[in-house]
């Protein structure tokens, strides 16, 4: 049984089935990619499991305990994270105050408190800045720690968007197209880094178009097309899959 089950998901937009019964399973520590054409509905896919949308039959199982239709913050508190296709930082703040807003949703006080600077509330902003600076040292972001996220170069703010996820305590880490913009050596080091993540127990989902990445870092492929499962496997058998060539990959990626 997996940490994560997708069993029979499925919406429709209007007449569009975007996703139709979709099944996966997420094992403790893998990294399991989702990859497809524009609009195989993966994105989708994320913003079922996150709680962005409802689905309208199947369900979500995290550690075998129904998660289908609960609202995104509950998600993420039970340690479901994403990030997405966009930066999504707090721009007006620094790369350290970033990744504490991060964990505002586990912190053990309420904001009441914090107007009135409660002797709790600051053990919980010290633990959080401590845990702050873990992450940062971790995704090599330290000698930015006092600069605004919204001037950093792209690069970085899309490192800073999955250090904000780290920060969330997660058990899976949900990264949509993180190598989104990024040049051949900052995707060969993103990838690098997501083996380090999953090296510390966390486990991984991740839709990208990046193949080089994703075969390169990937332990399970699931592919999406026209909103159905048309394969899954490991790399090496996704690489050969007529289906998936003819759908997606093409001849050059497959040889």
């Amino acid at each position: 049984m997996g940490l994560l089950e997708v069993r029979d998901l499925t919406i429709r937009f209007g007449g569009l089935v975007a996703v139709n019964r979709a099944n996966l399973e997420l094992n403790e520590s893998c990294i399991l990619g989702i990859i497809g054409p524009n609009g195989a509905g993966k994105t989708t896919l994320f913003n079922l499991i996150s709680g962005f949308l409802k689905p309208l039959r199947g369900k979500v199982l995290l550690g075998n305990k129904p998660i289908t239709g609960l609202p995104p913050y509950q998600i993420a508190s039970l340690g479901i994270i994403r990030t997405f296709q966009a930066n999504v930082v707090y721009r007006d703040a620094d790369v350290l105050e970033n990744i504490i807003r991060a964990q505002y949703l586990h912190f053990k006080t309420h904001l009441l408190q914090g107007v009135f600077r409660t002797r709790s509330y600051g053990q919980d902003e010290e633990m959080g800045e401590k845990r702050a600076r873990e992450i940062m040292e971790f995704m090599e972001l330290s000698e930015w720690s006092s600069t605004l996220a919204g001037s950093l170069p792209h690069g970085l703010q899309r490192k800073l968007g999955i250090a904000m996820g780290m920060a969330c305590y997660p058990k899976v880490l949900m990264l949509d197209e993180p190598a989104t913009g990024l040049d051949a050596t900052e995707s060969a080091l993103l990838m690098q880094k997501i083996r380090q993540i999953r090296d510390q127990g966390i486990s991984i989902m991740l839709v990208e178009h990046d193949m080089k990445l994703v075969m390169g870092v990937c332990d399970h492929i699931v592919v999406l097309n026209f909103g159905e499962k048309i394969a899954e496997g490991p790399p090496a058998e996704i690489q050969k899959n007529k289906k998936v060539i003819e759908a997606y990959l093409g001849e050059e990626m497959a040889s």
